[in-house]
């Protein structure tokens, strides 16, 4: 993910966002590796898995917003954190998900919404919905997943594997 960040956005004007608090120390991790500025959406609930407001921590003005998630399914959370840090004055903002479940209408959700890009790695199957959203990009991880087996299997470090990525 990082390399795909600093192969395909120019760095110099980007903020990383985490979607909520639960992924604040994932996002914090990837900014400070690519030395960006970081923000946070804060969701204000008014029962349980209803989020009635987002709230922005941080500077997006004229920035480009990267929000990193760990899990898309409906995508309706992406794209309402997306909405929020555009009415906050982002530039642009890119998605980039550890695992695109993209279930239900996650695909027509994207389609009409203001991401500029969706990026997920292959560790769920989702080539048919890429041809349904232009937007919706693909990072191949399976050789860190098979070093990763390969550590495991030998004995060796995996965190130090995750801890050396570019």
């Amino acid at each position: 993910m990082l390399r795909w960040i600093r192969q395909n956005v120019n760095v110099a004007n980007c903020v990383i966002v985490s979607p909520d608090a639960g992924g604040a120390k994932r996002a914090t991790g990837m900014a400070g590796r690519l030395d960006l500025q970081f923000a946070l959406i804060h969701k204000e609930r008014s029962r349980p898995n209803e989020v009635s407001r987002m709230v922005l921590v941080g500077n997006v003005k004229d920035k480009i917003a990267i929000i990193v998630d760990d899990m898309a399914d409906t995508c309706g959370t992406l794209v309402k954190a997306a909405s929020t840090i555009m009415d906050h004055g982002a530039k642009e903002v890119v998605a980039i998900v550890t695992h695109g479940i993209l279930s239900g209408k996650a695909i027509e959700t994207l389609n009409n919404s203001i991401l500029s890009r969706i990026v997920v790695t292959n560790t769920v199957p989702h080539q048919e919905k890429k041809e349904q959203c232009d937007r919706l990009e693909t990072i191949d991880i399976s050789p860190t997943l098979a070093e990763a087996c390969r550590r495991t299997h030998n004995g060796e470090s995996v965190s130090f594997l995750f801890s050396h990525v570019s």
